[in-house]
């Protein structure tokens, strides 16, 4: 019989072990009475992220010739926006 394996690849941390709230955390947070809203919460601790795009990209599924889309990767990084530029090209009047 084999030995048991241990599968977890990070030590478990305990959640009440969370860094000590600050006073700004305190003057930021929502503030509920009895489960009703008093004061809703401020600002946020993480990044914003990107700007949201007026044209954003669209996920599609495309069925392509395996020696096309063999060419097109071999081009490196980028290859799904040439794709994308040649496409644009070949619809433009």
């Amino acid at each position: 019989m084999s030995a048991s394996k241990d599968t977890t690849s990070e030590n478990w941390v305990d959640p009440d072990d969370g860094p000590e709230w600050s006073e700004e955390h305190f003057q930021r947070a929502a503030f509920y009475r009895k489960g009703k809203l008093i004061r809703p919460a401020t600002g946020t601790y993480t990044k914003p992220g990107r700007p949201k795009l007026a044209n954003p990209k669209r996920q599609v599924t495309l069925r392509l010739d395996g020696d096309v889309l063999d060419s097109f990767r071999k081009t490196g990084p980028g290859w799904q926006s040439r794709i994308n530029d040649i496409l644009r090209a070949a619809v433009k009047p």
